[in-house]
């Protein structure tokens, strides 16, 4: 830098000025070299290198390193170059100025620092839109652990930072900060937990962005869309959005609906409460009846014993769930009766459907059940129902003419 100083002072002697003006100046021009040298190697290597580099990755087969040099990542490296400039020549330019060096080199530092998180963060969030397009990192939540790694760094860079300011050694201030970890750690308290749920989830597989979970204690039921590092947001189906605490899915209890979808059918599972009453044996002619109207199965005939027509239509439920193209067949089916109650005996249809679609699963149980009603009373059977308004008033009316 000797070997510019010296041109420039001669020129602007020659001109008459005076050696303060001279030394201002020369120190002046030379910043501003430097600042401009540092400008051109940014603009080179966005305009020029980056390019280049973007160009080679599209020609690779991989695909992550097209994520690695996109426009984000390679503004995130030009922003490195202009405080290492900095800090590498301003010594020549301020050498007979020690404070004002020691200064400006703690300004470059900060900025260095700064561009450093800078770029980590770029890699992080690289990193989680490769982790996205891969087949088995795609349905982990391994959002939070980034943010998690993102404010560590943070952290460390700001404990950096204090440090170049004030001029001390970092693993003082961290020796420091240790008789403050409680204070740290209830600051941070969801962010520790939030991270530690999160371990757990992934690796106990617990949840994925796009499950389908239950959790009543929060009025959650609907699909998950985004888990972080605070929170696990879950879109109802009503449309509205529900946020809950990653730790709350490991401490609590919650329902996820993964595994119906992966085995390719869903649960159904409902009672018809019959009148017991109406449970009785068949007569020869009511069975010859149901045979001719095709709803007498094999499974009934017996050899001259008695035979009940709640049996009867037990087994024409079983042969109905396994004539029909929307029930599972390779699923468990079952027809039970259940513990008697006041309401009635219920008699509860076990079987799994085809489709885990919420539309198709409910028109193929209402359409089941819909049939199982109508053809009830042809088995002399009838549903238990408590007497409504209507019927007391019927009941009345029928009392007040016999009176």
């Amino acid at each position: 830098m000797e070997e510019l100083n010296t041109p420039i002072a001669d020129w602007l002697s020659g001109l008459g000025w005076s050696p303060v003006q001279i030394e201002w100046t020369t120190r002046t021009l030379l910043l501003a070299g430097v600042v401009l040298l540092s400008w051109l190697a940014a603009k080179l290597f966005r305009c020029l290198i980056s390019p280049a580099l973007q160009r080679l990755s599209q020609r690779t087969k991989a695909t992550w390193d097209n994520y690695l040099f996109n426009d984000r990542m390679m503004r995130s490296m030009a922003r490195l170059i202009p405080p290492i400039i900095w800090y590498m020549l301003l010594g020549a330019v301020l050498y007979d100025m020690p404070v004002a060096l020691e200064l400006m080199r703690k300004v470059c530092l900060i900025y260095l620092i700064v561009a450093v998180l800078m770029l980590l963060s770029a890699f992080l969030d690289t990193l989680h839109e490769i982790s996205t397009q891969h087949e088995a990192l795609r349905n982990r939540p391994l959002k939070g652990i980034y943010q998690m790694i993102k404010l560590l760094a943070f952290c460390v860079g700001a404990i950096l930072i204090v440090s170049i300011l004030i001029g001390r050694d970092a693993t003082t201030i961290l020796a420091g900060l240790g008789a403050s970890a409680a204070v740290l750690m209830l600051i941070f308290r969801d962010s520790i937990l939030g991270l530690v749920a999160g371990v757990q989830l992934s690796a106990n597989d617990m949840l994925r962005p796009g499950d389908w979970i239950t959790m009543q204690k929060y009025g959650a039921d609907g699909f998950v869309t985004e888990v972080t590092l605070t929170t696990v947001k879950i879109q109802n189906f009503d449309k509205t959005i529900t946020t809950i605490p990653p730790y709350a899915l490991v401490s609590d209890s919650f329902q996820n609906w993964r595994g119906m979808r992966e085995a390719g059918g869903r649960r159904i599972k409902r009672s018809l409460f019959i009148d017991a009453s109406t449970v009785r044996f068949c007569t020869a002619d009511e069975l010859e009846s149901l045979r001719r109207k095709g709803l007498l199965e094999t499974e009934s005939a017996t050899d001259g014993q008695p035979v009940v027509n709640l049996s009867v239509f037990r087994d024409y439920i079983r042969c109905c769930m396994k004539r029909n193209p929307g029930i599972h067949p390779d699923l468990m089916q079952m027809v039970r009766m259940l513990q008697p109650t006041s309401e009635g005996l219920p008699l509860e249809v076990y079987c799994f459907t085809r489709t885990t679609e919420w539309t198709t699963y409910e028109a193929l149980q209402a359409e089941i059940f819909d049939h199982l009603l109508a053809v009830l009373p042809e088995f002399g059977l009838r549903l238990y129902q408590r007497p409504s308004g209507e019927d007391l008033r019927a009941l009345r009316e029928k009392m007040e003419i016999n009176h």
